[in-house]
């Protein structure tokens, strides 16, 4: 049995919906590891001074909720559409990855170090970390629509 035409409308996929489940565990998973064992600490360690910093209560618990659900959906979607569009290959995985990484976590942590908000330290572990979980998301995508959905095109592998 096929799947109507993907590309166009994800939405109505099964295999969609099952990368997007098993993406939202992956992510929720790597996000609350990243944030507790590194930067958390480092935000603590690095702005003393302000009180409350890195604030652990329903509000914040509420808002992270939020920020997963947008980078899942996010990254999801980006690389489903750019590996349907651009062939499925693990080269364009990494590259679709490395795009929407860019776009969310680049921006963000430039950002916030451009409001001193960040240091170079914190820099240098949340980027490498995050950029690996989002790498890591587009080949949940990529062997999710290899195991769960036909090939649309001959550029599919």
């Amino acid at each position: 049995m096929t799947e109507p035409n993907l590309a166009l409308n994800p939405l109505n996929s099964r295999s969609f919906w099952i990368i997007l489940l098993i993406n939202a565990l992956w992510i929720n998973v790597s996000e609350v590891f990243r944030y507790f064992a590194f930067v958390m600490p480092m935000l603590r360690r690095s702005f003393p001074e302000i009180e409350n910093i890195a604030p652990m209560d329903f509000a914040v618990f509420a808002l992270w909720g939020l920020w997963d659900t947008i980078l899942v959906v996010a990254v999801t979607g980006f690389v489903w559409i750019f590996l349907e569009r651009f062939g499925r290959s693990l080269q364009n995985t990494v590259i679709a990855g490395t795009l929407v990484w860019l776009g969310i976590f680049g921006i963000l942590w430039i950002g916030m170090f451009n409001m001193n908000l960040a240091t170079l330290e914190i820099l240098a572990v949340a980027l490498p970390l995050s950029w690996l979980e989002l790498v890591i998301a587009g080949l949940i995508v990529h062997f999710g629509m290899v195991r769960f959905a036909r090939p649309s095109s001959p550029a599919a592998t």
